[in-house]
């Protein structure tokens, strides 16, 4: 029987707007981060209220505002006895007996609110020390990871209103800045001397995202376009963070430190030689399309991925202007190829998982209605 939704009424009427403010949220804070890595290196340590921070909590705080926006409306539309539509966010899931929320913009928002008490902790932080010498710090790892959960719930948003015009692009766009925001947890990787565990962990990451696009659009486009999305975020930030560092420096009155070269430090950091993941995934699929199961397609293509990953990440830091590299002589070269290799299978096998789990996301017209599971 053909379960007929309502139409929605306010933000629930345009889905695509309460997404797209999601996105340009994790925008904000991806662009905030590489300026704030870059203000680290070049300038130095810096106080609570800083415009690169500003970006970050901008961003995520229009991200929690969005998704509570989205759930008032959907709880509203609930009690009036209106049906929802579950391409707004995915399936309504129940809060506390009261709520009505569309799983998206649940995750979206806890994220955004984890976010925020992170956000006190980290002015206390600043408040007893002054500073931040590092990253990596006990209250920026809350900080990052609750962006990066936010960032999950619009990948969710975009995955649930598939089939819509806007969907795709902006599913595209939403995992190139998670792909590339979760870079920053190779800072604090610690490095090892028998192979760069630093480029093993990126193979691993860029080929769970690649493979995670594969599974869920049942080809090979939306991955093209994702290594090449990623490539202009890199290419943007890498001008945008030295500009952005220098002119707000001279606006401070701070000076640049004196090695300062005005190397784009967060562009080094995510894969410029991703269409290899993708070259890697089409050639797996070519090669197994008749003979093997889809799972072991994925396992070949994220092995040969995160092996041609390895094998170039460590020199990308030339492309930008650095004389850094992260591997020296051969023999670890080989060890990080090899570890690239077993790591990016994990992520292959891990993004065929993922992306179908995404798939249960898309709900046909005929059966849509509210879900009745309870948080």
């Amino acid at each position: 029987m053909t379960v007929h939704v309502s139409p929605g009424r306010g933000i629930l009427a345009t889905p695509w707007v309460p997404a797209t403010i999601l996105l340009l949220g994790s925008l904000s804070s991806l662009a905030g981060l590489a300026w704030d890595i870059q203000w680290h290196d070049e300038v130095g340590p810096d106080t609570f209220f800083t415009l690169p921070h500003l970006f970050i909590y901008a961003g995520t705080a229009s991200s929690g505002l969005v998704s509570l926006a989205v759930v008032l409306a959907s709880t509203a539309a609930t009690r009036a006895g209106r049906t929802l539509d579950t391409r707004i966010g995915g399936r309504p899931v129940a809060v506390f007996g009261v709520f009505r929320a569309p799983i998206g913009y649940l995750v979206s928002g806890v994220g955004a609110a984890i976010f925020m008490l992170y956000g006190l902790w980290d002015e206390w932080w600043h408040g007893l020390y002054g500073f931040d010498a590092v990253i990596a710090s006990p209250p920026h790892i809350g900080l990052l990871t609750s962006v990066q959960i936010a960032m999950i719930g619009s990948v969710i948003t975009c995955a649930a209103a598939w089939g819509q015009r806007w969907a795709g692009p902006a599913l595209v766009a939403n995992l190139t800045i998670m792909l590339a925001y979760s870079m920053v947890v190779v800072v604090a990787v610690p490095r090892i001397p028998l192979f760069d565990l630093r480029t093993a962990v990126i193979a691993l990451l860029s080929m769970i995202t690649l493979a995670t696009a594969a599974a869920f659009t049942r080809g090979l486009r939306a991955v093209l376009f994702t290594a090449l999305g990623m490539l202009s975020v890199q290419v943007g930030l890498a001008l945008f963070a030295p500009w952005a560092t220098q002119l707000y420096a001279v606006g401070e009155g701070l000076p640049l430190r004196d090695y300062a070269q005005g190397v784009p430090q967060f562009s080094t950091l995510p894969p410029a030689t991703l269409m290899l993941g993708v070259a890697a995934l089409a050639l797996a699929s070519a090669a197994t399309r008749r003979n093997a199961a889809p799972v072991l397609t994925f396992a070949i293509g994220g092995a040969l991925g995160g092996a041609a990953l390895a094998a170039t990440v460590p020199w990308q830091p030339l492309l930008f202007g650095s004389s850094l590299v992260g591997v020296s002589g051969g023999v670890q070269i080989a060890a990080t190829i090899v570890a690239g290799a077993v790591l990016g299978a994990g992520g292959g096998l891990l993004g065929d998982r993922l992306g179908r789990a995404l798939r249960l996301l898309v709900v046909p017209a005929a059966v849509r209605s509210t879900a009745d599971e309870v948080v």
